[in-house]
């Protein structure tokens, strides 16, 4: 894997595959509770028009989760996270066969079995710390692992978030887990710093301005600001209509070193993405 101002190099159903950053992850929302209404994809068929819709605009990655990772989210049972998930798996590996497939999920036993239905990457909230197999289970399915930063859980992460410096710290947890990562097995491996997972919103504005240093950990950086409370709680606005501070945020985490952007509307990122491209701007 490369990174910097480098294309991204990921092993991808065994072999590799080339993306010049930056990038944009789509999200598909299988639960009834997800903070962005318009999100819930209620059946396997609308989640194949909403990844349709994405892939067409441009998305390189479609993120699938069955468990809702919202502040204040109670734990999903297992058999109900892989009743979400699985299906949409396999049905969107069926129609898309050539998309590129991330599942969303800290337990092990989902991010196997959605590789096994036709998922080449896992995108762990936990960074493998909410369920020990998860490391070892994503090493023997070789496939690529972003980890996230998280201040305790869904349930309890917005309570009272406490840093002594949010960067400094966020920065040597990924780092740690990086290097667990790799001690695992796993060769690619990308960070995300969290954005709104046990963070205020002073907390979240300064990752923003210093997300180039996370360059230093030699991995790509994924940043997942959409539609989220850092954007509303300074508009006054709601997720529904979060759209314009999303694309403002979007923007600025791109020119602060993002690599892959994660949102709800695939298009707008694609437009800032242009845009900024058009405008001169060159990753560094």
């Amino acid at each position: 894997m490369e990174n910097g101002g480098e294309d991204i190099v990921w092993c991808l159903r065994g072999r590799l595959v080339r993306f010049a950053p930056p990038v944009v992850m789509g999200v598909l929302n299988l639960t009834p509770d997800s903070f962005h209404a318009a999100s819930r994809q209620a059946s396997v068929d609308e989640a194949l028009r909403t990844a349709d819709a994405m892939l067409t605009a441009g998305a390189a990655f479609l993120d699938v989760g069955g468990a809702s990772s919202r502040p204040g989210a109670m734990e999903v049972p297992l058999e109900e996270e892989r009743k979400r998930a699985i299906p949409v798996v396999e049905a969107l590996h069926q129609r898309f066969p050539e998309a590129w497939i991330s599942i969303d999920t800290w337990r092990a036993p989902v991010a196997q079995e959605a590789v096994w239905a036709g998922a080449s990457v896992v995108n762990d909230i936990s960074a493998g710390l909410m369920d020990d197999r998860m490391l070892p289970a994503v090493a023997k399915l070789a496939v690529p692992y972003i980890l996230m930063h998280m201040q305790g859980n869904p349930r309890t992460m917005q309570e009272a978030p406490e840093y002594g410096n949010v960067v400094a710290e966020i920065m040597e947890f990924l780092g740690r887990r990086v290097l667990a990562a790799r001690a695992a097995g796993i060769a690619d491996v990308a960070v995300d710093p969290g954005f709104g997972f046990g963070k205020t919103t002073e907390h979240n504005f300064s990752l923003l301005k210093d997300l180039r240093v996370l360059k230093q950990l030699g991995s790509p950086v994924l940043a997942g600001l959409s539609r989220k409370r850092m954007i509303n709680s300074v508009l006054g606005t709601a997720p529904a209509n979060a759209l314009n501070g999303t694309t403002v945020l979007n923007t600025l985490a791109l020119i602060n070193g993002a690599d892959i952007l994660r949102v709800h509307d695939v298009a707008p990122a694609m437009e800032a993405v242009k845009l900024l491209k058009a405008y001169g701007w060159e990753r560094r």
